[in-house]
């Protein structure tokens, strides 16, 4: 069959790095590819969020299966176009997807379906937001409503801190549109763990679990990121804890939306915090976490074809996943500047030294290739991703990669994995 892979990131290489595994897909396509995808598949030259693009292309080229990787081509409706159009696209449409499309209304899906979470209140003009703050008398997230790439979310430990977050969201430039209307909410004090299923509309098949970092600085200090990297599984996701959040968070809001005429068929993310007074949703993405994407697909040994195509035809409770037992880890590999301006166009060097490692896989995020050589294209530019018995075993092998590889400016985490490894 085939398989259309709709953006171009981390997330993107790896999920095409594993639909081309399946003896089911017969040729593989992916929108502007960077310079690891472009081994993979075949480049359409589309941005990942032309819905009009991408359907004329996959009705003129008969593509069999698209699978939709970015959030934004999410909330556009790419899903409710293609099956308008009566082909057939893996992820949420446009009406489920306000899940991460809003934080406001990934807020009142979680009080309508009972979920815990912070307490919260939505503002569009500052002074009352300034006012609930000082009201509530403790830390607070600020968050914008909208999509912002992963760098929506200010965390305020003092009053002063959420004047200046709020006044650059509502009145400011700092993220445009996205950031005229913001979530407050109490600041949560545990461990984060990311939760990720895969849904048709009904049935809830849980992933492997996983843990993101998402302070740019060693020892979770530092701004906000898209996340320096990941492991999977996350010992403090236990048994009981992951029956609690399929219980409480997951099979809840599936049945609300559902409830409300609005089906959730794709990827469902939870970001989780573990409190002492128990288990608080931080958010809702529409779609698999990045880098989380990296460590989970690298130890699942299902057909990731055949599991997509049980999630669009509604018949998961079929379906059950197979995992690698063993550790995976990713570092995330950043160029000089992020979380801020970057600079591009430096040529990485090592790449094919730290392939050649066992159970390590490169992902490309933001790389192009130039003149035959990758090349540094964004923010975060490769996740660098080892197997291992243990998750210090998964960071040994990641981080003999990651030392392989270098170009001016590069800079990363050395402590990804301590809060299991301190555990063990």
């Amino acid at each position: 069959m085939k398989i259309l892979v709709v953006g171009n990131g981390g997330r993107e290489h790896a999920l095409a790095w594993k639909l081309a595994q399946s003896p089911r897909c017969s040729r593989l396509f992916v929108t502007r590819p960077n310079a690891g995808l472009r081994t993979l598949g075949t480049p359409v030259d589309l941005a990942p969020d032309d819905v009009p693009g991408l359907l004329a292309f996959a009705r003129a080229e008969g593509i069999d299966l698209t699978v939709v990787g970015p959030e934004r081509p999410l909330t556009l409706g790419l899903v409710d176009a293609f099956e308008a159009a009566g082909l057939r696209a893996f992820g949420p449409r446009r009406d489920a997807a306000r899940l991460e499309g809003s934080k406001a209304f990934a807020k009142a899906v979680m009080t309508t379906a009972g979920v815990p979470t912070a307490a919260y209140a939505v503002f569009d003009s500052l002074d009352p937001a300034r006012a609930w703050v000082r009201q509530l008398g403790r830390g607070v997230a600020v968050k914008a409503d909208g999509l912002a790439a992963g760098k929506g979310v200010v965390l305020c430990h003092t009053p002063d801190e959420a004047d200046q977050a709020l006044a650059e969201m509502l009145e400011g430039s700092a993220l445009g549109e996205a950031g005229r209307r913001v979530v407050v909410e109490e600041l949560l004090e545990g461990e984060e763990a990311s939760f990720i299923a895969v849904c048709d509309g009904q049935t809830v098949v849980p992933l492997a679990s996983s843990q993101d970092h998402k302070r740019v600085g060693e020892g979770d200090n530092g701004p906000n990121t898209g996340g320096m990297g990941a492991y999977s599984p996350a010992p403090v996701v236990t048994s009981a804890l992951a029956d609690e959040i399929m219980q409480r968070v997951m099979i809840p809001t599936v049945e609300a939306l559902r409830a409300d005429g609005t089906p959730f068929v794709g990827f469902l993310y939870a970001g989780v915090m573990v409190t002492p007074d128990g288990i608080r949703v931080l958010e809702f993405n529409a779609r698999l976490g990045d880098p989380e994407a990296q460590v989970l697909l690298v130890r699942l040994q299902t057909d990731l074809v055949d599991v997509l195509e049980a999630a669009i035809d509604e018949r998961l409770d079929r379906v059950s996943l197979d995992w690698d037992p063993r550790s995976a880890l990713t570092v995330v590999m950043a160029a000089e500047g992020y979380p801020g301006t970057v600079r591009t166009g430096d040529p990485i060097e090592g790449l094919e030294a730290a392939a050649a490692l066992p159970d390590v896989q490169v992902f490309h995020a933001g790389a192009r290739a130039h003149e035959g050589q990758a090349v540094t294209a964004g923010g975060r530019v490769l996740t660098v991703t080892g197997l291992g018995a243990s998750v210090a075993e998964a960071a040994q092998r990641a981080y003999a990669a990651v030392d392989l590889i270098t170009w001016p400016g590069v800079h990363f985490r050395r402590d990804i994995g301590w809060r299991a490894i301190g555990r063990s």
